[in-house]
């Protein structure tokens, strides 16, 4: 018997996007064949169903509005939100999120990893205010964790003590050391992957989401 598990599979802090549109557009960025144009066009679809979810919790608060009929009640989010996509593969997620909220607010993190130590170092920040506001951090490779974890720590000393980190794939021990260093930040994202090789590149991965969002292998 085929069963199907619920949208989305809570692993403490973590959630898993358990959806077949997901799964399809996530298998299709993994192909090595898929061109720049697609990948690009797939990344903001996978985006797309991340955003939803990621903002299922932000509050609403009630309202009125006059419908061509009558005057109903309705719903408009209460809590402005930003989104910060880290350079530059974020970038290909973003546009998902600024179709869905367009007054939302776009802030950067650029952070380049030393691949010999596999440790981030930070060479841009551009941050619009952060206090009472929902973050969504877009970052598609939870790897190592540090690159997630450097950003989080910026973004919380610029006032942000709401969190959720969107990723396309994640591996287990990213997922372990953001959530340690850094226990309130949610994360969603579309797969939890085997592990890391030694050059601490996620299997089976897709391989380098910047190379391949831009065409740049």
């Amino acid at each position: 018997m085929n069963t199907r598990s619920p949208a989305v599979r809570p692993t403490g802090t973590t959630q898993v996007l358990d959806h077949p549109l997901a799964a399809s557009l996530l298998t299709s960025l993994r192909d090595a064949s898929t061109p720049p144009p697609l990948f690009r066009l797939l990344a903001k679809r996978l985006a797309l169903l991340l955003c939803m979810e990621a903002t299922r919790s932000v509050p609403t608060a009630q309202t009125e509005v006059r419908t061509p009929l009558t005057v109903t009640r309705g719903v408009h989010l209460a809590k402005p939100l930003v989104a910060v996509p880290v350079l530059r593969a974020g970038l290909g997620m973003l546009e998902a999120v600024t179709e869905l909220f367009p007054e939302v607010t776009v802030g950067y993190v650029g952070l380049e990893r030393d691949h010999a130590t596999f440790e981030p170092s930070l060479y841009y920040s551009k941050l619009p205010p952060l206090e009472d506001r929902a973050v969504l951090l877009l970052d598609p490779m939870l790897a190592t964790g540090a690159s997630a974890s450097a950003a989080c720590r910026s973004l919380e000393q610029a006032g942000a003590d709401d969190i959720t980190l969107l990723s396309v794939v994640s591996a287990p021990e990213g997922i372990a050391k953001l959530h340690e260093q850094h226990p309130s930040v949610r994360v969603v994202t579309a797969s939890v992957d085997e592990g890391l090789d030694s050059h601490a590149y996620i299997v089976p991965g897709l391989g380098d989401f910047g190379d391949r969002l831009f065409g740049t292998l």
